[in-house]
Parts: C-alpha cells; sequence; structure tokens
C-alpha cells in the first residue's frame, strides 16, 4: 500500500470518501472534519491521482480500494463517491460485496458513463482534445467547465470551489503525459449486473448538473433493488462542494438509517 495515499480520521462505523476523476480527496475537505466526529472517515487518492503514484501495471480502482479496506480492517463499509469515485463505489458492491454495507453516489451511475446531451458532449471533447495535445493549461480550464454545468458559467459558482478543483486538476493532470498507456482495466458489464446490489444506494445529484450525469445516477438508484434520488439546488457536478451543508445532512440522515 506504499504507493497510494489515504486519510483515515475519526471513529465508528467506516464511511469512505471517493473522490472525481482528475481530482484528489481534498475534494471532500468539507466533509472530512464534520463526518470525523462521528465516523471513521477514509479518504483515499485513487491511484494516478494526487499524492498517489501513477500505475506502472494494469489495475483496477476496485482492488486498490479492496486492498486497502483489507489492509485497515475495516469490514463493511459505507461508500460515497462522486462521479468517477461513483463507479468505484458500484464497482467494488459487485466485485468486493463484502466489504460494502451502503453507496451513495452523485454525477454518475456505473463506470460506464454514456453522453448524449451536446452541452456535456462539446464539453468533454473540448477537454479530451486538449489533453491529447499536452496543453495543461487548456486541460484544467476544459475541465473545470464541468462543475459549472451546463446551465451557468464558472464565473456564477463561488471562486473558491472553482480554485479548489483547478487547483486538484492541475495537480493530477500534471502526474500524466498525453502518450502513456492506460493502465486501467474496467469492469466489465456493470449496467447489466447492479440490479443484482441489494445494499442501500442512495444518489445526490446537484439539480443542474448536466443531464446525462443526473440520469445515470438516478438510472442506477432506480435499478437497485433499495434505491433513491435526491437532488440539491443550485448545485450541479460537485454538490457536495458547492452546498456542503445540505450535503452532509442528506448524507447523514441517510446514515442514521443504516
Amino acid at each position: 500500500m506504499n504507493d497510494l495515499f489515504w486519510l483515515d480520521t475519526g471513529t465508528g462505523r467506516p464511511l469512505v470518501l471517493l473522490h472525481g476523476g482528475f481530482v484528489d480527496h481534498h475534494m471532500w475537505d468539507d466533509q472530512i472534519p464534520v463526518l470525523a466526529s462521528r465516523y471513521r472517515v477514509i479518504t483515499p487518492d485513487a491511484r494516478g491521482h494526487g499524492r498517489s503514484a501513477n500505475a506502472t501495471e494494469p489495475f483496477r480502482f476496485t482492488d486498490d480500494l479492496a486492498a486497502l479496506l483489507r489492509h485497515l480492517g475495516t469490514g463493511p463499509a459505507t461508500l460515497v463517491g462522486v462521479s468517477m469515485g461513483a463507479g468505484i463505489a458500484v464497482d467494488t458492491a459487485l466485485e468486493h460485496p463484502e466489504l460494502v454495507g451502503a453507496v451513495v453516489v452523485s454525477g454518475a451511475g456505473t463506470n460506464e458513463p454514456y453522453f448524449t446531451d451536446p452541452w456535456t458532449t462539446q464539453t468533454m471533447a473540448a477537454w479530451h482534445s486538449a489533453m491529447a495535445a499536452g496543453d495543461l493549461d487548456l486541460s484544467v480550464e476544459a475541465f473545470t467547465l464541468l462543475a459549472a454545468g451546463p446551465h451557468r458559467t464558472l464565473g456564477e459558482l463561488d471562486p473558491d470551489v472553482v480554485n479548489r478543483l483547478r487547483r486538484m486538476a492541475r495537480g493530477t493532470m500534471s502526474k500524466h503525459t498525453s502518450d502513456e498507456p492506460d493502465r486501467l482495466v474496467p469492469v466489465p458489464d456493470a449496467w447489466a449486473r447492479v440490479a443484482k446490489i441489494e445494499i442501500p444506494v442512495l444518489a445526490i445529484n446537484g439539480a443542474i448538473d448536466s443531464p446525462d450525469h443526473i440520469g445515470m445516477a438516478e438510472r442506477l438508484a432506480g435499478t437497485v433493488a433499495n434505491g433513491r434520488a435526491i437532488s440539491i439546488d443550485g448545485t450541479a457536478h460537485y454538490p457536495n462542494m458547492e452546498r456542503p451543508d445540505i450535503f452532509n445532512e442528506i448524507l447523514e440522515d441517510f446514515l442514521r438509517t443504516l
């Protein structure tokens, strides 16, 4: 585990916070101190992100997480994931079910995303084009647009949220080059398998996130045996950063039902 970074703070039932793609554990800075007063909060940087090492051989995020939870001896944990982190949470419920007691997702449904909304596809294309060109500044800016969603400009967001996202994205993107091999191995057939998930699943979406991101999370909540979805007004892809007070309240209400 020496090549991975994580925080482990607080005592109580284990709660794992999984960040989105191209950011790091700091996206949970508004949750960690609040939740650690009542739970054991484990917050890793995924491989290739933040302070964790880049991959040197094929790997799966879910296997990294499972190895960490076994290393820490946590027992069944509640996994809370935003975007990529949501996919990791669902993968782990599928691949390592003995480690997962409940799942909370935001802005994603599984590790098999699909995008059809014009704003989303255009923004993603601009971001991927910048990454392919090796333009770090443009990559960071295009990526950060996802935080605003299709109905706002970045200027309408809290500048602190935007700056935090830019800082995290730059830190992770600068660890990579456009020509490095993709060593991530996806978990297959996630959408086809999620109906077998019986543990509680909650989707907490930003109400003005892209229709694709909202739709995937709601599809997951509607497919599993015990799922429901809720949204936070005035927030997009990172509701935990935009309205941490409401996000934390919703999450803690859910945790009290487990």
